[in-house]
């Protein structure tokens, strides 16, 4: 069983010596949208506020 365990570890790209691992694109889109998102609102909820 150990030995399962040490391959899982050593196979895995994560796991590999000098290798960054980079987010998803998809996330990266997903993260950016949720921004976006709430500095729009901000703004739009400030607006509101001064009128």
């Amino acid at each position: 069983m150990p030995a399962l365990l040490v391959a899982a570890l050593t196979a895995s790209p994560a796991y590999a010596a000098g290798v960054t691992a980079l987010p998803e694109p998809n996330s990266i889109v997903l993260l950016s949208l949720g921004i976006t998102g709430l500095v729009v609102g901000r703004r739009i909820a400030s607006k509101r506020d001064k009128d």
